[in-house]
């Protein structure tokens, strides 16, 4: 698993302390991204691959 350092920052701002919960908390700002946020959803999306990744 490669995580870049923007995905590794994202990441610990959404930590909940469980890969589950990182990932549901990430689905969940996810949603709340306006639709010209494209970079920060691709971020998003990435991050919960990698985070999904066993």
């Amino acid at each position: 698993m490669n995580i870049t350092f923007e995905e590794r920052q994202l990441m610990s701002l959404y930590n909940t302390g469980t890969r589950t919960g990182l990932i549901a908390a990430l689905e969940e700002m996810r949603g709340y991204l306006a639709a010209d946020e494209t970079e920060l959803r691709e971020l998003t999306d990435s991050a919960i691959a990698n985070a999904a990744q066993d």
